[in-house]
């Protein structure tokens, strides 16, 4: 028969053992290492098509900036846009600007002749003596022609006289040159050239010579 000395043992012991297995139940639960890292799976993310067509190789037109560049002389000054960038590898009345790669350039020259654009388109065809040489057109006192460098491979050139007096006389040639893929790119910097040259109104000109 337990003494209740005995029985107040017992009742502690029951109460530690309840108390263990408590504790147990809570560590069961929140078991796991807390240091471990939960990630979750990131999803790939595939790039979408681009909205802008590559290019093709050669000058784009569209992608053309130009700026204003002066030469001439001091009593007859002259001014036209050419594309950004391309810098001067000559100055003087016939100035010269290239690109950084040095594939494209636009040349002036700006000492004028009585002889009329038409007249100069067909001496610079005669003139040319590079292999491979194939006139594509010589209108409006414009000559565009390809032939091959050799070198540089496959060159175009477009060269136009700018009459002041309804093609009487020619004032300034401004020639583009590059490859027969910037066909487009060359027409756009020789049109932006034409367009925006502004020659002398001194009366004292006596341009073309």
């Amino acid at each position: 028969m337990l003494t209740p000395r005995h029985q107040a043992l017992l009742m502690t012991l029951a109460g530690m053992t309840v108390g263990v297995a408590v504790f147990g139940t809570v560590v069961a639960v929140n078991g796991g290492n807390p240091f471990t890292a939960h990630d979750t799976p990131v999803g790939i993310v595939s790039p979408s098509p681009s909205s802008t067509p590559s290019r093709g190789d050669g000058l784009q037109a569209d992608g053309l900036q130009y700026v204003v560049q002066n030469f001439g002389t001091d009593d007859d000054p002259v001014s036209s846009e050419i594309p950004t960038g391309w810098k001067s590898a000559q100055s003087g009345t016939r100035p010269k600007f290239i690109d950084a790669t040095g594939v494209w350039q636009i040349r002036f020259d700006t000492r004028g002749s009585k002889q009329t654009p038409d007249q100069l388109v067909a001496n610079r065809e005669r003139s040319i003596d590079e292999p491979g040489l194939k006139v594509l057109s010589r209108d409006n006192g414009t000559l565009v022609y390809t032939y091959v460098d050799k070198s540089r491979g496959p060159r175009m050139g477009l060269s136009r006289w700018v009459s002041l007096d309804d093609g009487k006389t020619s004032a300034v040639e401004i020639t583009v040159g590059g490859r027969p893929q910037d066909e487009a790119g060359l027409r756009a910097v020789l049109q932006q050239a034409t367009d925006t040259l502004k020659l002398p109104v001194d009366p004292n000109d006596t341009r073309p010579n």
